[in-house]
């Protein structure tokens, strides 16, 4: 086993693995750039390394200087989490090379399945059903619309590499094709350096669900069941759930008997998702395989029992996986609620800025995933994702009442979030029935707007709390170690 993992990551998910490795008793080397000095996952770790300035490309994406860091430290593995280089082939070859370990599959598995064109073509190999569409990038506009015409519209502009909702349009008429392909292509290259794009047809009412898989270096593949992601904001999920209530114990034999399959199909080692698109008859069309760790697995390692990352780490080390699939039994209902520094009235944009109070839920059945703590400055050069909230109960019913009870009870001051959104999002009928689809956001809350009262409530109790600090010249209440808060300062209140 592994004396030392370098994480080459951040905030809630750098947390998450330093969490596993000092259950397993295992070193941890954090990295950090300027922007993190102060991050909680620096503050936790056994050793930690400074990077370098805090645009990504010269810190977190380079990878001569994550290695580097690797090398100084003498760590055994690096575990990428998710996004920056979890999903770079070349960096995963680079481990390699440099007889480090790189927790994850690989490179040649990574690069085949990041290549959205070559996955396809791999999934149609092993008898796995895709999306209506073409299997070749296509840069003859005359061709892409010959093709749409005949796929039938709306189809999707994507992006052959990457994901994160990065390079993606609707296209509803020929019209509209070459401004989405011309968007697409340049979104795409910024975001991975790479414009090429392929069309593939386009689902109005369609769920996203997703399953959990875990493959060793000795054939044995398995899946951890479903998890339904189709409430997404901008083609990026917000909120995740398991099980799915669209699934029937059949489809979910057969959707779960089809991911394995492609991950077989892939050669697969190590955790990943794949990931298919339920149409409204319940067909399921692969999409992709994630291949890394996913932002939402909280809510299977909570229904399972099974730590993730703790396999991800013995995968990578040469065991054999112990579980086989009559081992996986989901138990109860799990929900997750992804909460970012963002503000939903201005289209979900980035809110940066310093945690000024921070009061987080707690109770049976409640977990968090959080990469924050009061004072800390949220910079605005990453992914604006502060935490994961994520509940577990014997129902759907039970789970969604607890998950607002705990939404209700999560204060962040200093930036905006999506709470109060997600509180209504839960609080609808649409969601309180079944009835989410990718578009569940632009089709009930595209107009949404907070409470005022709260909100003016809020303001007036921050307000009140500096000046009552003002007034106290920064005096501490009389317990040791405590900070004042509004609750000491206002009394007895509700936000």
């Amino acid at each position: 086993m592994f004396k030392k993992i370098l994480i080459a990551n951040r905030g809630e998910i750098a947390l998450r693995v330093i969490h596993t490795c000092r259950e397993m008793g295992i070193k941890t080397v954090a990295v950090y750039s300027d922007a993190d000095k102060k991050a909680a996952h620096v503050i936790s770790s056994d050793e930690a390394v400074y990077l370098g300035p805090s645009e990504p490309s010269l810190s977190y994406l380079n990878m001569d200087a994550v290695i580097a860091a690797a090398k100084k430290t003498r760590a055994d593995a690096i575990h990428p989490g998710y996004g920056f280089l979890s999903e770079n082939h070349e960096f995963a070859r680079r481990c390699r090379d440099e007889d480090l370990v790189f927790i994850g599959p690989a490179p040649g598995v990574i690069k085949n399945l990041g290549d959205k064109i070559t996955s396809r073509n791999i999934m149609i190999g092993g008898g796995v059903p895709v999306i209506p569409g073409l299997s070749r990038s296509e840069p003859d506009m005359a061709v892409l619309k010959e093709a749409a015409k005949k796929i039938g519209y709306p189809i999707l502009v994507k992006a052959t590499a990457g994901g994160g909702g990065k390079g993606i349009r609707i296209v509803h008429g020929p019209e509209e094709m070459e401004q989405a392909v011309t968007e697409a292509s340049s979104e795409a290259f910024n975001a991975f350096g790479n414009r090429e794009v392929y069309i593939e047809k386009f689902f109005t009412r369609a769920r996203h669900i997703e399953f959990q898989i875990l493959a060793d270096q000795y054939g044995h593949t398995i899946h951890l069941y479903e998890r339904e992601c189709s409430i997404q904001r901008r083609h990026q999920k917000i909120i995740e759930e398991t099980p799915s209530l669209a699934l029937t114990p059949e489809l979910r034999e057969e959707m779960g008997n089809a991911a394995v399959k492609a991950a077989k199909s892939a050669h697969y080692e190590n955790a990943g998702t794949v990931e298919f698109l339920l149409d409204e008859e319940n067909r399921f069309y692969f999409l992709e395989i994630n291949t890394r760790l996913q932002v939402e697995h909280p809510v299977t390692e909570i229904t399972t029992g099974v730590d993730l990352v703790r396999l991800q780490i013995e995968i990578a080390a040469g065991r054999e996986l112990s579980l086989r699939q009559s081992d996986i039994r989901p138990r109860g209902h799990a929900i997750e609620c992804r909460i970012y520094a963002e503000d939903p009235e201005k289209d979900f944009f980035p809110s940066p800025g310093t945690i000024r109070f921070m009061k987080e839920p707690d109770g049976p059945g409640i977990r968090i995933d959080s990469g924050i703590y009061q004072g800390f400055e949220v910079p605005v050069d990453y992914d604006p994702i502060l935490s994961k909230l994520i509940v577990h109960a014997g129902t759907r019913d039970e789970a969604v009442g607890k998950m607002i009870k705990a939404l209700q009870d999560y204060i962040i001051l200093g930036v905006k979030t999506p709470v109060e959104l997600m509180t209504d999002i839960l609080n609808s009928e649409p969601f309180r029935t079944g009835q989410v689809f990718t578009d569940f956001i632009t089709t009930h809350f595209s107009d949404w707007k907070p409470d005022r009262d709260l909100a003016d409530m809020a303001m007036i109790a921050f307000l009140a709390h500096s000046r009552g600090n003002i007034e106290k010249r920064g005096r501490t209440s009389s317990e040791p170690g405590k900070t004042v808060s509004p609750w000491d300062t206002l009394g007895n209140w509700k936000l």
